[in-house]
C-alpha cells in the first residue's frame, strides 16, 4: 500500500524495495531448487494484504531423491518487513519430477479472490505426456482458495478420473499469465 516492492530473486532471496531507499533481503524463504530454471519464481500479494500481511509464492520446491516441483506457499510478512512468518506450502505440484526444466509459474487473482497458479510441464519427453492427464499436475492451470483447495466452478469438479483443482490443461510452460478485469477472463502465455 505505501509503494515499497517484493521481488524476487532465482536464487531464492527476496527483496523488500522502497523507492529512494537501498534494497533490503528480506529472511525466511524456504529452500529452493535453483538449477536451471528452477528457484524462487513469482510472488503475489494478498487481494487482503493491507490488513494481514499476507504474501503468496511459488518456488521449485526441493523434493525426496532429488526431484522437484512448483509449489506455492503463503506466509505473513512481519511488521518491521524484515521476514517471512507463518510460511506453509498450500499447493504442491504433484508428481515431483527429477527436472530443472519448465516449472511455469504465474500467479493471478481472481475477482473472488481465489488464485490461478500455473505450471510447465518439466520438459523432458516422459512428464510432458503428463499434461494431457487429468490425474497429473504437469502442464496445468491450477484454480485454488487461498488454502490450495479447488476453487468453486472449476470444470472437472467432483470427477474422479481428475483433479478438481485443474482449470485447463495440455500446457507446456506457462510463465505469465493476466485477469482481464472488464471479463474476468484468465489469458496465458506459454514458453
Amino acid at each position: 500500500p505505501d509503494g515499497a516492492l517484493l521481488v524476487t530473486s532465482r536464487s531464492g532471496k527476496l527483496w523488500l524495495i522502497v523507492p529512494g531507499q537501498n534494497k533490503a533481503e528480506v529472511a525466511g524463504v524456504p529452500r529452493v531448487d535453483a538449477r536451471g530454471q528452477g528457484g524462487l519464481l513469482d510472488i503475489s500479494v494478498a487481494p487482503d494484504f493491507a490488513t494481514s500481511r499476507t504474501v503468496y509464492f511459488s518456488f521449485s520446491q526441493p523434493r525426496a531423491d532429488g526431484s522437484n516441483g512448483t509449489s506455492l506457499a503463503s506466509a505473513v510478512l512481519s511488521v518491521d518487513r524484515k521476514k517471512l512468518e507463518n510460511v506453509n506450502v498450500v499447493f504442491p505440484q504433484q508428481p515431483a519430477w527429477k527436472s530443472t526444466l519448465h516449472f511455469g509459474s504465474n500467479i493471478e487473482w481472481d475477482s473472488a479472490g481465489n488464485i490461478y497458479l500455473t505450471t510447465g510441464e518439466r520438459s523432458m519427453p516422459e512428464p510432458r505426456q503428463q499434461s494431457q492427464d487429468l490425474k497429473s499436475g504437469l502442464g496445468k492451470v491450477f484454480h485454488i482458495k487461498p488454502d490450495g483447495s479447488p476453487a468453486d466452478g472449476n470444470p472437472f469438479l467432483g470427477r474422479t478420473d481428475a483433479r478438481p483443482e485443474i482449470w485447463s490443461y495440455g500446457h507446456r510452460n506457462v510463465q505469465g499469465a493476466a485477469v482481464n478485469p472488464e471479463t474476468g477472463k484468465l489469458w496465458t502465455i506459454e514458453h
